[in-house]
């Protein structure tokens, strides 16, 4: 798609110039088209699953037949001089812009969950490069999560702030005020992750192991 969008306004000037271009400029078009058909085919079958052609098959091979079609009829009109738009084209073309729009997006947002699917399993097999967390609450968490220890802090004093740590905790990330701590057994496929506000309700310690 890329050679034909670059290569668009030098066919089309070379069909003008030359003597029996208009002609050589309908077979390339013809020959830009045929490959329209397949595309749609093997994109339908993608998205009912009858071939795999990834997370992105569907929206890149939809798409790519449309801006094939949409390219084609493009070069022609450019290169001939033909009528345009022909009645109800305009608003076909609009359909079909829109179409190529809505695969775009589909595509990028296919392959960032599929990024963010790898990062996540990476993840989940390099734990011990993540900073440990000791977590101290004033309120009781009831994580219940494989790894995490409870346990309830001695009263030193009367009215003591912190009264529950948490060990077995890893840090995942720090945005803000927010920081997000995963279990050290989390797993990409069902892993949860702590969600705290960084103030005085909770008191952490970072160490290593």
């Amino acid at each position: 798609m890329l050679v034909a969008a670059l290569a668009f306004p030098l066919v089309s000037g070379i069909a003008r110039r030359r003597t029996g271009g208009a002609r050589a400029l309908r077979w390339a078009c013809l020959a830009v088209a045929l490959p329209v058909c397949a595309l749609l085919v093997l994109g339908l079958l993608a998205g009912f699953e009858a071939i795999d052609a990834g997370p992105m098959g569907t929206p890149v091979l939809i798409g790519g037949a449309l801006l094939l079609a949409l390219l084609a009829r493009l070069l022609y009109v450019r290169g001939t001089g033909a009528a345009f738009p022909v009645a109800g084209e305009r608003a076909a073309m609009g359909v079909t812009v829109a179409i190529v729009a809505l695969c775009a997006y589909w595509a990028v947002g296919s392959y960032a969950q599929e990024k963010g699917e790898a990062d996540a399993e990476q993840l989940s097999r390099s734990l011990e490069l993540r900073p440990a967390v000791m977590l101290d609450t004033s309120e009781r968490l009831s994580l219940g999560w494989p790894g995490v220890r409870e346990s309830p802090l001695p009263d030193v004093e009367a009215g003591a702030r912190f009264r529950y740590r948490y060990e077995g905790l890893r840090l995942l990330a720090q945005a803000g005020n927010r920081m997000f701590l995963i279990p050290r057994r989390w797993t990409w496929e069902t892993g949860n992750v702590l969600v705290l506000p960084v103030d005085s309700g909770i008191r952490i310690a970072f160490h290593a192991g």
